[in-house]
């Protein structure tokens, strides 16, 4: 892919795998040898607004006034849907840079697939996507249901939770936070609760003022998981982690939509790594509900099935799924993906709008490999809105699979990544 490379190089500095260049360039002589044959991308939506509104909990945490959205709660924001197309448009450049669709191509059903979640910022992202991608084309965005209801393909859901499951479960959740469990995890990010209780200004807020007995929840650490058939792991009110997700996520979601950094921040001038402990908040509460390997197994088991199912398709060209967070999270966790920090981005996991592209290439000796990349705007070109193209690629950075070695030109071999998801589908089932 042309300028690629240059977010290659971007990443060695970084301190990105050593294999990046390999991974990420794609010249003249990779495209020579290689024939990308296939992507399936597993997508988060773009900006919404908070989940919460200045009505609720969130909005008497603080004296401040919340931004005002240019969308309905929880849908996708009209900046949300522009940076998605400029995303959209910059897949087609590559795509049509290597080879896979000419200029102004108009798919068949068999080449291209385009699903997601029946929440309206998930078909919202999917539809300015694809206007980007093949404008031309009439690409129908499927979704299984009306709006605002979940489709089991994407909810992340627990679909075993015998008492066992329970245990193991909570076991290597708590590992994440060593001798101390769940109270190590919350002590760790403690800094990152100081910064934003005092971005918030929790004691000039209306909870403060009314002596509100919810508050106490900033002090414990002692937070309560719930895993149960048929819900999504979650957390019981009352525990800091719990209550300061819903602020960290509103100041992410606001300090993208928002152009003015101080007032995204309340009048606080903060930097980019204050920034990014306030996402921390978000991050760890993704990485506690949903990357502990027997929960990600069991909550991404539909769309490990479905995205090795397209891999499989033998007319399938361009597979693009859209979900949430949680879904990236587990399914990267599912397929063993080792851990990772995103540079240039403030949540470091799984950014707004970010992407697993898989691709499936076929090599001169006639078999099939594969790459795998998270595809992302940095901070900078999602708050300046800045225009995406091969000259100024998005990141891409490289995701490493644990125990599997890339060949000279930086590719697994697709049996080896076939392994990996049916790996992913017999510890699902393994679950009692």
């Amino acid at each position: 892919m042309k300028g690629i490379l240059i977010t290659a190089i971007a990443l060695l500095s970084l301190g990105a795998p050593s294999l990046a260049s390999a991974q990420a360039q794609r010249s003249q002589d990779f495209k020579n040898k290689y024939k990308l044959k296939e992507a399936v991308v597993l997508s988060r939506h773009n900006i919404r607004s908070p989940l919460s509104d200045s009505k609720s909990d969130l909005g008497r945490m603080t004296p401040h006034q919340w931004t005002e959205w240019s969308s309905g709660k929880s849908e996708l924001t009209s900046r949300g849907g522009a940076l998605e197309t400029m995303m959209g448009q910059y897949f087609r450049k590559w795509l049509v840079d290597a080879g896979m669709f000419p200029e102004n191509y108009v798919p068949t059903a068999d080449d291209l697939n385009v699903i997601a979640n029946s929440m309206q910022r998930c078909i919202a992202t999917a539809q300015y996507f694809t206007s980007g991608f093949m404008p031309v084309g009439g690409v129908r965005v499927n979704h299984r249901y009306t709006p605002s209801k979940m489709d089991p393909l994407f909810n992340p859901q627990l679909t075993k939770a015998s008492p066992e499951f329970v245990a193991e479960a909570m076991a290597q959740i708590n590992a994440m936070g060593g001798k101390k469990g769940i109270v190590g995890i919350n002590e760790e990010i403690a800094p990152d609760y100081a910064l934003i209780t005092e971005v918030l200004d929790v004691d000039n807020s209306p909870m403060k003022k009314e002596n509100d007995p919810k508050l106490k929840a900033l002090d414990n650490y002692n937070t309560e998981i719930v895993l149960e058939k048929w819900a999504e792991p979650h957390m019981k009110a009352g525990s800091a982690l719990k209550e300061l997700n819903s602020a960290s996520d509103a100041f992410i979601l606001q300090y993208y939509e928002e152009p003015d950094s101080v007032k995204a921040a309340f009048g606080k001038n903060l930097t980019r790594d204050q920034w990014a402990q306030i996402a921390n908040i978000k991050d760890t509460y993704q990485d506690v509900l949903f990357t502990a390997p027997i929960v990600a197994v069991n909550v991404a088991n539909p769309l490990i099935q479905y995205m090795y199912d397209e891999l499989r398709s033998p007319d399938r060209k361009f597979t693009f799924l859209v979900g949430h967070d949680s879904n990236l999270s587990s399914v990267a966790t599912a397929l063993g993906v080792e851990e990772y920090e995103l540079p240039n981005a403030i949540e470091k996991k799984t950014p707004i709008g970010s992407k697993i592209v898989v691709e499936k290439f076929i090599g001169p000796d006639g078999e099939e490999y594969a790459d795998i990349n998270i595809v992302y705007q940095s901070v900078d070109q999602l708050r300046n809105m800045e225009l995406l193209g091969l000259d100024n690629p998005p990141m891409i950075y490289p995701l490493t699979l644990k125990g599997l070695e890339r060949n000279a030109d930086g590719l697994y071999s697709m049996a080896d990544l076939a392994a990996r998801f049916e790996q992913a589908l017999a510890a699902y089932d393994a679950i009692k």
